[in-house]
């Protein structure tokens, strides 16, 4: 199923995190919908980042602060007045998890309240998707993947504070947004479980795909720490059509859709980390390689799959791009930015690419 696009014409959507990764892509699409986008987020979070490549700023008005501070984010949330409200703001690196769970839990826990409490003091009449990862779950390292009713968990700090989110997400929607009274208080709130997204323009660190491009760019071999693990890769635009469809039916049926969900890929493309740096290498050429890590490093989760079986029956979402041609279009980015070509053109072309990919799926 695409995208409704008479939906988000003119559609007034508040987007925080937008100077990320994702949020850039997002941003970008949501330009193309034709929506009136308000960002809310701090800096770009590395150098380089997309939003500077790809001049995301030219595509929405931005407000700079941070999504803890409750009375910038009330205000800037009261000046555009959204119907469509989407969380992404948040420390997204285990590992930088580990070095700094204050700075994790205060900005993926209490930055989700602030969200959460300011749309109720305001009385906003909307749709709030709140995007979390597939880290949420308690990971009890199955073969079989994850489904939206299993208990939430999380071993290190990262993957405890977006568990810690999704029950935030729960209790704020039982306690003062119930799909049930959805006429009295105006409010329709869900959350979206992804799994790892890749696609070109992201340099977070301790990342695979940063990580992988950073050494083929310089001719190095790139050096990984967990080469057997097991993920749920995706290209990064279908989580992202996964968050804009669920925003469009929430807003048609709360009582339905007001929920979590997952958008995770198939579950062949469930790869490895060496699956992925081999694969990714050879697209590359030019003696593109990687070698283990033996350094002692932090746990992380050896094997996470997730079931998307609810967001294809109930939503009509499934994946379009599998993980080779998705390896294919990240190698194509890398060389644009290798050979300083125009990085919002490609960016939007990979757009234009996938949606012509749903028109005929």
């Amino acid at each position: 199923m695409n995208i409704n696009h008479s939906f988000w014409k003119n559609r007034r959507v508040f987007l925080t995190g937008h100077t990320g990764f994702k949020g850039s892509w997002l941003s970008l699409w949501l330009e193309t919908l034709g929506a009136e986008t308000t960002g809310y987020s701090l800096d770009p979070p590395t150098q380089p980042n997309l939003f500077e490549q790809a001049s995301v700023a030219k595509s929405l008005r931005s407000f700079h602060g941070d999504i803890r501070d409750y009375d910038k984010l009330k205000n800037a949330l009261k000046e555009s007045r959204p119907s469509v409200v989407i969380h992404m703001a948040a420390q997204s690196v285990v590992r930088h998890g580990y070095a700094d769970p204050i700075e994790t839990y205060s900005t993926n826990v209490m930055g989700t309240v602030h969200l959460f409490e300011a749309l109720r003091q305001l009385k906003l009449q909307c749709v709030v998707v709140n995007v979390t990862s597939d880290k949420c779950y308690a990971n009890q390292e199955w073969l079989w993947a994850y489904r939206e009713y299993e208990a939430m968990g999380g071993r290190d700090p990262y993957s405890n504070s977006k568990s810690c989110a999704e029950l935030v997400t729960t209790a704020y929607r039982e306690s003062f947004f119930p799909p049930s009274a959805f006429a009295e208080h105006g409010i329709a709130l869900a959350s979206a479980r992804a799994g790892n997204a890749i696609g070109g323009g992201d340099w977070t660190p301790d990342q695979l795909i940063p990580d992988l491009m950073r050494a083929f760019l310089k001719k190095e071999a790139c050096v990984i720490r967990n080469p057997h693990a097991i993920r749920p890769w995706q290209f990064v635009l279908e989580p992202i059509r996964g968050y804009l469809m669920l925003a469009e039916q929430l807003s048609v049926n709360p009582q339905k859709f007001a929920s979590g969900w997952n958008f995770g890929p198939i579950d062949s493309d469930a790869r490895s980390v060496s699956w992925i740096a081999d694969k990714l290498a050879g697209h590359w050429g030019n003696g593109a390689a990687w070698r283990q890590d033996t350094a002692q490093h932090p746990t992380e989760a050896q094997l996470l799959k997730l079931d998307a079986s609810k967001a294809g029956a109930h939503l009509r979402w499934h994946p379009v791009v599998s993980i080779e041609p998705a390896l294919h279009w990240i190698s194509e980015w890398y060389r644009a930015f290798r050979d300083k070509s125009d990085l919002r053109k490609i960016t939007s072309s990979q757009i234009q690419r996938y949606e012509s990919l749903l028109a005929n799926s």
